[in-house]
């Protein structure tokens, strides 16, 4: 028998629909970087959307010049990024199972994308309520934060510049020591003394963006139809609190979301 190759002895990364926010330079660089990985034969998918609004940005231009990013499956779509994840994760959400192998990889300066397409799910479940966005009540434990006009606190662990590559390991390679932080265990921790503490808040819904491939980081579409029917759920008891967090280990973008009561109507 021949030698077994690196790539047979690890078990290939496969997924269904990988979305890529946005063909500016993040973009660009995180399909190279997927190409490096399914030419090492270490991840394969079935689609692979890179959505931005720019008909001419710098996939598209790449790819209008002959250049060899064009990956298996790969398609431009040429949208905003809310009316995109409006209509995709809506058909996921009708045929979750189908859903279950696909993934979000994000850029570092979006928006809170994944929340704006619960916020705007709930608002249409429930157009008689008061559905929106209410700021932090108290501040995290993160050593940065900043909070927004919009009401997304954005946090992190890091007080210094990270590299886009960075994988978030167990050793810091920037303090050079244990990465003993990682916020989807703050943020359920502060959820735990919210409610502790006699708050509305009934929990958190975490997207966790890990590392996959080659210094790309993705979020399950799994865990965001999740968190769409635990609003449900949550809803249909009554008003409630959640707190959602888009997050990576060291970084991340929070909204607290507010479902208020059904409308008062008064008796004849």
């Amino acid at each position: 028998m021949g030698a077994t190759s690196a790539a047979e002895r690890r078990a290939i990364q496969d997924f269904g629909t990988v979305v890529v926010v946005g063909g500016g330079c993040y973009g660009d660089y995180y399909l190279r970087q997927l190409g490096r990985a399914a030419a090492a034969g270490a991840v394969r998918w079935r689609r692979l959307l890179v959505v931005d609004r720019d008909p001419g940005c710098a996939v598209a231009r790449r790819l209008a010049g002959g250049d060899p990013i064009a990956l298996p499956a790969m398609e431009l779509v040429v949208s905003e990024w809310a009316p995109f994840f409006d209509s995709w994760l809506a058909s996921s959400a009708v045929d979750p199972a189908g859903a279950d192998r696909d993934a979000v990889v994000p850029s570092p300066l979006m928006p809170h994308l994944l929340f704006d397409w619960l916020l705007a799910r709930a608002r249409r479940r429930w157009p008689s309520r008061s559905v929106g966005v209410e700021p932090l009540q108290r501040a995290p434990d993160t050593p940065w934060q900043r909070a927004a006009p919009d009401g997304t606190h954005f946090v992190s662990f890091a007080e210094w510049m990270c590299p886009i590559n960075c994988i978030e390991p167990a050793k810091c390679p920037h303090v050079r020591a244990e990465r003993t932080w990682s916020l989807p265990v703050t943020l359920r921790r502060y959820a735990a003394e919210e409610q502790a503490a006699g708050t509305a808040i009934a929990g958190a819904a975490v997207f966790h963006c890990t590392h996959r491939v080659y210094g790309v980081g993705m979020v399950d579409v799994r865990d965001v139809l999740e968190a769409d029917r635990e609003v449900a759920r949550l809803g249909a008891a009554g008003p409630f609190e959640l707190l959602v967090g888009t997050v990576s280990h060291c970084h991340g973008a929070l909204n607290r979301l507010v479902v208020g009561p059904e409308p008062f109507v008064p008796v004849p």
